[in-house]
């Protein structure tokens, strides 16, 4: 197991903690900013897609600070940067 696979079952234990999940896809996007300098602080580039009944009602910016705070303790240093796309179940067309 590489040690982004290693954060991201972490993060997932985080999530999990946090959210009723219907759907949780967490990609390891640091490949993609190799040679980046915040990449050389150890941290990775993380893409996360979450479905939870908690997001409905939610701004946008709501749902992210609620993702955020759910992975506090991984940032900065295994998260440096994050992408995050959060809904409820009804927004979603599984």
């Amino acid at each position: 197991m590489s040690i982004n696979q290693a954060r991201i079952a972490r993060f997932k234990e985080d999530l999990v903690k946090v959210f009723d999940i219907q759907k949780l896809v967490i990609e390891d996007e640091s490949h993609l900013h190799a040679g980046h300098a915040g990449a050389a602080t150890g941290g990775g580039h993380f893409k996360v897609t979450i479905v939870a009944p908690q997001f409905q009602g939610l701004s946008r910016i709501a749902r992210h600070r609620a993702v955020y705070e759910a992975l506090n303790n991984h940032i900065p240093t295994e998260i440096h940067a994050l992408t995050i796309s959060a809904s409820s179940p009804e927004e979603q067309t599984f």
